[in-house]
């Protein structure tokens, strides 16, 4: 027996519920929700669903892989000009040409030689998106990310490098209080003058509010779990 196809999600719905606590989150933290930036993470769903998202008012998304941007994007940015594509995955070097092109953020710039690619392709392209540093504010040994106590001479390093840093990027560990790690990127965002905070996902966004995101990045809220690639 072939067991019944689950019911497509209601994106427009979901986006309206996230935006409704993120909202609330915001007032209550005594600050005003235009400050805040949804990214819909949309890595491993199709088209389809993205411009769902974008009937529905989206215009921030992020995916994780450069591939899957540049297979899914292009159309859907030039038929919607105010469309802003985030990278939130790892970016290997060969890949640095293609993702300058593409994307309007790359928010996981996390160590020297990526750092020296991008500044290269963006003198070469002469387009710059806006860079942030990805911090591995765990420690985990299987992520990437700077280390807490390299991010400082790191962050010197790319501004010597001509490179202007919009921002701070975390993912913490998934047994974790959160908490504790938004209050690490978010003194060291203080003390480097940086005004931007990439934190807070599905699970905890409405605590890295809290403690001061700019960005929150939202996926299975938005599109439902996909188990399988978008072709």
């Amino acid at each position: 027996m072939v067991a019944p196809m689950a019911a497509p999600p209601d994106i427009a719905a979901n986006l309206a519920a996230v935006r409704a606590r993120i909202s609330a989150a915001a007032i209550a933290a005594g600050r005003a929700p235009a400050s805040l930036t949804l990214i819909a993470v949309s890595k491993t769903h199709g088209a389809r669903a993205v411009a769902a998202a974008i009937a529905a008012g989206q215009e921030q998304f992020g995916e994780n892989r450069v591939q899957e941007a540049a297979h899914k994007y292009p159309t859907l940015k030039a038929a919607t000009p105010g469309l802003e594509l985030h990278l939130i995955g790892p970016l290997q070097t060969n890949k640095v040409k293609e993702a300058v092109a593409l994307f309007d953020v790359i928010e996981t710039l996390d160590r020297p030689k990526l750092a020296e690619a991008l500044a290269r392709e963006m003198a070469r392209q002469g387009r710059r998106p806006r860079l942030f540093v990805e911090i591995n504010t765990g420690e985990e040994p299987q992520k990437t990310g700077v280390l807490p106590a390299e991010a400082d001479a790191f962050i010197a390093q790319c501004r010597g490098l001509g490179l202007e840093i919009a921002g701070l990027m975390c993912i913490p560990p998934a047994d974790e209080e959160s908490a504790l790690h938004f209050a690490l990127l978010r003194e060291l965002a203080r003390r480097n003058g940086i005004s931007k905070l990439s934190m807070g996902m599905s699970a905890d966004y409405e605590t890295a509010v809290r403690f001061g995101a700019t960005h929150v990045r939202v996926g299975t809220a938005i599109f439902g779990a996909r188990e399988t690639p978008a072709q």
